[in-house]
């Protein structure tokens, strides 16, 4: 009968006010201008696939995106120096996104990121042209069944998959809104808005049709756990606080909330649905970051994806993500400490080992690259579990390099075909420094910045959030980080030596020549590689300054 009598109650009280009008909602577009540039340019792109003929379309999306991207990113900066990065940071949109440092930092770095991935989308000389027509990494018909009359057909018309373009500028408005949201109902839409996205352009190789497809089902069927993880932990701690707001849930959890909403007062409070929900919401987030054990998605899908979205993928939703989970544990649960930092110790230390001790067993490209960005998953992971505000500023730093290199060892790994396209086995790799040096150089810089050589972002990356582990007290786990680092070290100087030290075989593989698209991807990861290695302290110092989050 209480249950009832405080739902009746709750009821009268809302009816005593005025029904008669809705308060509009106040909504700051100027702080919320990257996203909406984004999504507008998403929406424009269905239109054009809708009215704009079938040959003008590529053209019109590729420039449509790369206009849209390089304007946000301009909207960014705005902001920064507008102050909102620091002394005007505010929480916008009735609640709902955080305008601050780590938001905008991270923001910008996904819009970098996409344009550069974008530009490898739009790459058309690497296969041979089909029936007069230049052709894309994309299925021709991504409806058609693979091998069927109507995919030989759509091939032979010249079709192309141009949707891939607004369909990737919705995985990155999604993408923008992750790591901002400042409620866990924003939190859980934007994840689901950039993942959506994703699951079909996984689909849509032009080769080996039927593993993308696997792949995408695979990525599918597990992020759907990971959002249902994700959703009852949301469900779990509005039970918990009475709100789904990160500040009002960091007040409970620090107990300086003491009035009990009438309708939950039988569960506010209740610390078993603040530890069970904080821990599915945190097993939603790793999931996306590729973190052990929740990593069992990422290999398949690395090699089954089109490579370019891959290297997408890789490394814009890592910064998506972790951009979301510092948030999480820096705003919402800081008075959880003690109980979430022994368990991300464990996460991070088999991350590290699992990935770099799996790595050393594969025999396929883009599989290595895939457990290595696991492994790359535990480093960051150190920094998080620092704690501090130089945790905060390592991981935004580690953030920039490792998506760039990322980007350009994908962008190398296309060049690399043979009959059947990519030729991603290592052993067809033997002698590529040999018959392609320049080719090989490059990947080459882009394996030792992986491994944490001096001079390479690598090496910058790491040495922070080690820096910052150390200092935060969790120096054990920057000695297993170490470890993790030379056995990593092992398969990708293996890589090295295998292309510069092994005979080149008769039939092995050729390397296309790319566009100025692909060649401009390659030459930006290349150029932020050595630059952040060789002067990182200028890009430190701008995450320092954007590593304080608003409460």
């Amino acid at each position: 009968m209480s249950a009832l009598t405080a739902a009746h109650s709750l009821w009268t009280l809302a009816a005593e006010g005025p029904v008669d009008r809705i308060q509009a909602p106040q909504i700051e577009y100027a702080q919320l201008a990257p996203t909406l540039i984004v999504m507008g340019a998403a929406i424009l792109g269905i239109l054009v696939e809708a009215f704009v003929p079938r040959r003008a379309r590529y053209y019109v999306q590729v420039s449509l995106a790369l206009a849209a991207l390089a304007s946000a990113f301009a909207a960014v900066i705005g902001l920064a120096a507008g102050g909102y990065g620091s002394t005007e940071a505010k929480i916008a949109a009735m609640g709902a996104i955080a305008v601050d440092g780590p938001a905008l930092f991270l923001q910008g770095t996904i819009l970098l990121a996409s344009a550069v991935a974008f530009l490898t989308f739009a790459e058309r000389r690497l296969d041979p042209a089909a029936h007069g027509n230049r052709v894309d990494s994309f299925a021709a018909q991504a409806a058609s069944v693979p091998g069927s009359d109507s995919e030989k057909a759509a091939v032979k018309a010249g079709f192309a998959t141009t949707e891939v373009f607004p369909l990737a500028m919705f995985a990155v408005a999604g993408m923008l809104i992750f790591p901002a949201a400042n409620d866990l109902l924003t939190l859980f839409i934007a994840l689901e808005v950039f993942s959506l996205p994703l699951y079909l352009l996984c689909a849509l190789a032009r080769r080996q049709r039927l593993m993308s497809q696997e792949a995408a089902v695979k990525y599918f069927l597990l992020g759907a756990f990971s959002s249902a993880f994700l959703l009852f932990g949301i469900a779990l701690l509005y039970g918990y606080a009475g709100s789904v707001s990160y500040a009002v849930i960091a007040d409970v959890v620090d107990g300086t909330v003491t009035r009990l909403d009438p309708a939950l007062a039988g569960t506010m409070g209740n610390d078993v649905l603040l530890l069970i929900g904080g821990a599915l919401i945190l097993t939603g987030l790793l999931f996306k970051v590729g973190a052990v054990p929740f990593h069992m998605w990422t290999p398949d899908v690395y090699q089954g994806a089109p490579t370019p979205i891959t290297g997408f993928m890789a490394a814009a939703t890592k910064v998506a993500a972790f951009g979301a989970l510092l948030r999480l544990l820096y705003v919402v649960l800081p008075g959880l400490r003690w109980d979430w930092r022994p368990v991300m110790w464990g996460i991070a230390i088999v991350t590290m080992l699992a990935g770099a001790v799996i790595a050393v067993t594969q025999t396929d490209v883009k599989r290595l690259l895939a457990y290595s960005s696991i492994a790359h998953a535990g480093f960051i992971l150190a920094g998080v579990i620092a704690t501090s505000a130089e945790g905060v500023q390592s991981v935004l730093f580690y953030l920039v390099a490792y998506s760039f290199v990322t980007i350009g060892a994908f962008a190398v790994v296309t060049l690399v075909r043979d009959a059947g396209g990519e030729a991603t086995h290592l052993s067809k790799w033997a002698g590529l420094g040999r018959r392609s040096p320049l080719t090989a150089a490059v990947f080459a810089v882009f394996l030792l910045a992986f491994a944490g050589i001096p001079l390479t972002s690598g090496f910058s990356g790491k040495f922070a959030v080690f820096k910052a582990a150390a200092e935060g007290g969790a120096g054990a786990l920057v000695v297993v980080g170490v470890l993790s680092s030379a056995i990593a070290a092992f398969f990708y100087v293996r890589v090295i030596v295998l292309m510069f030290f092994s005979e080149p075989k008769a039939d092995g593989p050729t390397v296309a020549v790319p566009s100025p698209l692909t060649m401009t991807a390659i030459a930006v990861g290349v150029a932020v590689t050595l630059v952040l290695g060789v002067a990182p302290q200028y890009f430190l110092d701008l995450a320092g300054q954007a590593s304080t989050f608003v409460r």
